[in-house]
């Protein structure tokens, strides 16, 4: 796949393709999606609990939900922190979520041999954004025929991003999608460059946005990572109104109780209004806009 040159008319006309995942549709001619959960499993009723609110508040605001949580976070700052309950039983409880609420899930692979065993219970497979240029990580994953949603290095310019897709669409394999999360900003900080979404797009994949990640202070707090939640509204209003596919939020019950990454989580309680105000936005971008075609 050759790199798509960036003019005013490919970044907003460039086709891009419609990747199925579970009864959930990304990209072109699709609504907004909601992929969420907690950062991580924190135990079987934690996530039945929190995949159950998420559904019915989706389901009221008329978003169509993919469940996300890992079993395994493997780049923790402090060797003491949480990192999750592993590979078998956090697949066994994401299979419970995925038939009881009847929704696709999505979790991180860490190392290739982990994807064919993630791949019998997960709609999608994750490259966390650390690991986003490891090409046998990439092509294990792909090898799958899984959903693969690649996070964008925080270390990566957005063009980076087509040197990466290069690598799994050697496989064969087309079922991507692309994630930003944030570029490194100086110490403990990250920053989202609104033209990252227009450029990524136009490299024909679904684009997402991990907000709650792009909030993240990185290694900010004392053996953790930090964060400023307060702006979590401003950068998913803002992404979404640039163009996106389908909005990435961690969210949990208790931010300040949380495991992992709650400094940056979403409280559970204050997404229902979010998300309405950001469906609003949605509806004014044409998924395939049109309007710079003559340029």
């Amino acid at each position: 796949m050759e790199k798509v040159p960036v003019t005013p008319a490919t970044v907003y006309n460039e086709p891009v393709n419609q990747v199925p995942v579970g009864d959930v549709t990304l990209g072109d001619g699709q609504p907004l999606a909601l992929i969420a959960g907690p950062c991580v499993i924190e135990s079987e009723s934690d996530a039945l609990d929190t995949a159950f609110i998420l559904r019915e508040i989706t389901d009221r605001v008329g978003i169509p939900l993919i469940f996300k949580a890992s079993f395994d976070k493997a780049n923790r700052t402090s060797v003491a922190s949480f990192r999750g309950p592993g590979l078998e039983e956090g697949l066994r409880v994401l299979g419970r979520v995925k038939r009881a609420v009847g929704v696709p899930v999505v979790t991180d692979i860490h190392e290739s041999h982990q994807a064919t065993r993630i791949a019998d219970v997960a709609d999608v497979i994750q490259i966390p954004a650390f690991l986003s240029r490891q090409t046998d990580l990439l092509l294990a994953a792909a090898e799958t025929g899984r959903v693969v949603n690649v996070k964008k290095g925080q270390f990566l310019a957005p063009p980076d991003m087509q040197h990466v897709i290069n690598k799994i669409v050697s496989t064969g394999h087309e079922k991507i999608v692309v994630t930003e999360r944030g570029t490194s900003f100086g110490y403990n900080n990250l920053v989202v460059d609104m033209r990252a979404f227009p450029i990524l797009r136009a490299m024909g994949f679904p684009v997402v946005f991990d907000v709650t990640h792009s909030v993240q202070l990185p290694g900010g707090g004392k053996e953790a990572s930090s964060g400023q939640a307060e702006y979590i509204p401003t950068l998913a209003s803002a992404g979404v109104a640039a163009g996106i596919d389908a909005l990435f939020m961690e969210v949990h019950q208790a931010p300040n109780l949380a495991k992992s990454d709650g400094a940056n989580a979403l409280a559970l309680d204050r997404l229902e209004p979010l998300l309405r105000r950001v469906v609003t936005l949605a509806q004014l971008w044409p998924r395939q806009a049109s309007f710079l075609a003559s340029e």
